[in-house]
């Protein structure tokens, strides 16, 4: 196999007068063990669409999994997903912007400009480096940029685009850009350049399940002082101050469509210590993407199998009842059901693949509780038993009008956690990286099994701290400092 792997959803999409290629369907991509085995090849998704959850999305997402080296990546095709989201990064560009289609354009009094950009390509050489620029900051193959003039030129919409919907007269181009894409390396973008430290707890009073309750963000404020942090709560509306701040710290329930991953994502931006990052955002919201990269790497799992809507398998159950039936990016026990049967498999797949072109079936393991692991850097920072909810299967078990009841828990000292327990949750969240991440895993006498690593855990006063107590504040406080001092050391240097 080619170490150039282009991926449609229909080869006719390919035309003959393209270059030769090692053209892959991405339904085969996303379901064909062999795929797991290649080495770091070069992949380029083509397909017709990366919507959220859609089957370009899981190709990206899946690529990152198996550790290929993916065209776009599944961070580019969120940053494109919304403008709230890339906007943060074109602001930088528009006076470039404006400066090369004053000097360039011929709009002939037009007030628009549509301008194609393939593989980083564009067709008039006086625009080049316009383009160059914005592939990469948004590497994406098929990009097609509007830009508007009002006083001054900006860019209005950063669109990317199918290969189907290529234009006749634009397969020419495609093709000089392809070929040039393959002989010339990309450089990545590099991102922007009273207390000791201001850090923001981003955090929403009205959520009915936060990761932290009123009691446990106190702690972290009275932790902050005795750390020479000034820790400040602050709320979405606070967008636009987030820049204040050396560091932010997310406790409201992420998600990628989500304005948290807004937050992560401007925080980034402007170089703050940020956890959860929006790396580890993208990486832990999809159960498809973390049962992939589990068995990629040999973590012990449930037996998974990843459903795609339209295909075959789909329609039949190959791992047995009571069978788990998973939406990709669902949280607190939503979105996570059980098919007793086939009558309910065939019920639940069909509301499932409603929302998502992929869905996971996992195998059903009952266990009286689930382990979970906080992991901060690398290090275990805490343990928790949850039991599942009286006369329930899940630990948190929602009710039809919107209320929900919680199982029991016991915390545990780190110290006296099992070894086992300990060594599978790291094994698990070092994947991810060096982040803030809770691995929740099941024990069957004396099998472990992941479920799922989260980004963004839960941290209660009288819960997950019953054990370690205010250390726990102090720890995860304390690795933000140490984070913050090799920043300003490498500024310094």
């Amino acid at each position: 196999m080619s170490s150039h792997i282009v991926i449609v959803e229909n080869r006719q999409d390919w035309s003959d007068a393209f270059p030769e290629v090692e053209l892959v369907l991405a339904a085969d991509y996303l379901v064909n063990k062999d795929f797991l085995k290649l080495k770091q090849p070069h992949v380029i998704n083509l397909c017709r669409s990366y919507r959220y959850l859609s089957t370009g999305y899981y190709c990206s997402l899946l690529a990152e999994a198996r550790r290929h080296k993916m065209l776009p990546s599944v961070r580019t095709i969120t940053d494109l997903s919304r403008k709230a989201i890339y906007s943060l990064d074109v602001e930088g560009l528009d006076k470039l912007v404006d400066r090369y289609l004053k000097k360039h354009a011929d709009c002939s009094g037009s007030h628009t400009l549509d301008m194609y950009i393939l593989f980083g390509r564009t067709e008039s050489r006086d625009f080049q480096p316009l383009g160059r620029q914005i592939f990469e900051i948004f590497a994406c193959p098929l990009l097609k940029v509007e830009f508007r003039y009002q006083q001054n030129w900006h860019i209005r919409r950063i669109r990317p685009f199918g290969l189907n919907a290529l234009p006749a007269e634009k397969k020419p181009f495609f093709s000089e850009a392809f070929n040039d894409y393959l002989s010339y390396r990309w450089r990545k973008p590099r991102p922007k350049n009273r207390y000791r430290y201001d850090l923001a707890i981003l955090h929403n009073p009205l959520e009915v399940l936060p990761p932290s309750n009123k009691a446990a963000l106190q702690k972290f404020v009275r932790a902050g002082r005795k750390l020479d942090i000034n820790v400040e709560l602050i709320e979405k509306k606070d967008y636009s101050r987030l820049a204040e701040y050396d560091a932010l710290f997310i406790r409201e329930t992420t998600n990628i469509d989500h304005y948290t991953y807004q937050f992560a994502r401007k925080a980034e931006a402007e170089d703050m210590v940020v956890m959860d990052d929006p790396h580890s955002i993208v990486m832990c919201t999809n159960k498809v993407y973390l049962s992939e990269l589990l068995a990629e790497h040999n973590v012990p799992r449930p037996r998974s199998v990843i459903l795609r809507k339209g295909d075959n398998q789909a329609r039949q159950n190959i791992i047995g009842y009571p069978v788990v039936l998973k939406i990709p990016d669902g949280s607190f026990s939503r979105g996570v059901f059980k098919a007793e049967n086939a009558g309910q498999y065939r019920s639940i797949t069909e509301k499932l693949f409603r929302e998502s072109d992929l869905i996971l079936a996992q195998e059903y393991l009952y266990t009286e509780f689930d382990w979970r692991v906080g992991v901060l850097n690398r290090r275990p920072i805490f343990a928790c038993q949850y039991y599942m909810s009286r006369s329930h299967w899940q630990i948190v078990k929602h009710g039809s009008k919107g209320g929900f009841t919680e199982g029991g828990y016991k915390s545990w000292h780190i110290g006296d956690v099992p070894p086992a327990v300990i060594d599978t949750a790291l094994q698990a969240a070092n994947l991810i990286g060096d982040g803030f991440y809770g691995v929740d895993i099941k024990q069957n006498d004396d099998s472990l099994y992941v479920i799922e690593v989260n980004d963004n855990p839960n941290l209660e006063t009288g819960v997950e701290d019953a054990a370690e107590g205010g250390e726990l504040y102090r720890t995860i406080l304390g690795e933000f400092v140490r984070r913050l001092d090799m920043h300003k050391a490498r500024l310094a240097g």
